[in-house]
């Protein structure tokens, strides 16, 4: 006979590690808040390319201090995409204000005169369209809560819907809490990931749960406990194959991807980790101990 993992046994010690996490995550958040990209907080966003030439960030930011005040206090950050040859520098200057047809040409001009690189882009969002970008992204996320809520209530049970929201609501606190502490930036990239989450987390959610209605039925008059610690087992083996095979290939993708989809793969790898561990040790106490009654 298959021995089973009593899952349900450590139940409270892992309700208690979450509790620590989300923690730490809110608290990383409200203290430190986030790197929010351009598309969130408007502004502009100024790539530079060095061919042949070695430049660092405080060499960089030096110069341009020179040509505007606004650049003492902008975010530089070295980028790279992939296939890049060996000696090109590429530096994202972001900087929260919107310049006029006139002042980009002159501030391009002075850039690559005095800096020795080449201006590759001038991206601008305004404020009106950074805030709604802000509310779409909002939007977004709850519309699929409450969709997800709908669904798994009508196809399961309430108790179900609930927990799977609960779970939704930890995987999405501790990802953007890990977004804070390592000072990810928050872009569209970023939002992709959270809502790809979403979407892997209550698939797990709804194999397990699946399972535990199906044993529910067949394993009447033994305990909630017991019928869903079984259906863990059961699902145990496809949850830590999709899992793995799937955290294998976003964490490759954020060790080598360019600056630009790191938020996606960074969001994505910590999510996987998060979202697996929810379906085992979130859904699965609030479904045995509310389910049975």
């Amino acid at each position: 006979m298959k021995r089973e993992i009593d899952f349900m046994s450590k139940s409270s010690f892992f309700i208690v590690v979450s509790l620590v996490l989300i923690t730490i995550s809110l608290v990383s958040i409200f203290v430190k808040g986030f790197n929010f990209g351009v598309e969130f907080t408007g502004g502009s966003e100024i790539l530079l390319r060095f061919e042949g030439k070695r430049i660092t960030e405080s060499e960089l930011r030096g110069i341009l201090s020179g040509i505007s005040e606004e650049f003492k206090t902008a975010r530089i950050v070295r980028v790279s995409s992939m296939g890049d040859p060996a000696d090109v520098l590429k530096y994202s200057v972001v900087v929260p204000k919107t310049y006029a047809s006139d002042e980009k040409k002159s501030l391009q001009e002075k850039m690559e005169s005095l800096t020795g690189g080449k201006l590759v882009s001038f991206n601008e969002i305004t404020g009106t369209a950074a805030e709604e970008i802000r509310k779409g992204t909002w939007t977004a996320i709850v519309v699929a809560f409450i969709a997800m809520l709908f669904y798994i209530a009508i196809r399961f049970r309430l108790v179900y819907g609930v927990a799977a929201i609960i779970a939704l609501v930890h995987d999405v606190v501790i990802t953007l809490g890990f977004f804070s502490l390592f000072g990810y930036e928050i872009n569209v990239a970023a939002v992709a990931a959270l809502l790809t989450l979403i979407g892997y987390s209550i698939n797990d959610t709804i194999v397990l749960c699946d399972r535990i209605r199906e044993n529910a039925k067949r394993y009447r008059g033994k305990s909630m406990a017991s019928i869903v610690n079984a259906s863990i087992n059961e699902v145990l083996a496809r949850t830590i194959n999709s899992s793995l095979t799937t955290f294998i290939v976003v964490f490759v993708l954020l060790l080598f991807a360019g600056t630009v989809v790191k938020p996606f793969a960074f969001g994505m790898t910590v999510g996987v980790v998060v979202g697996t561990y929810s379906s085992l040790y979130v859904v699965s106490p609030i479904v045995a101990r509310w389910g049975g009654r």
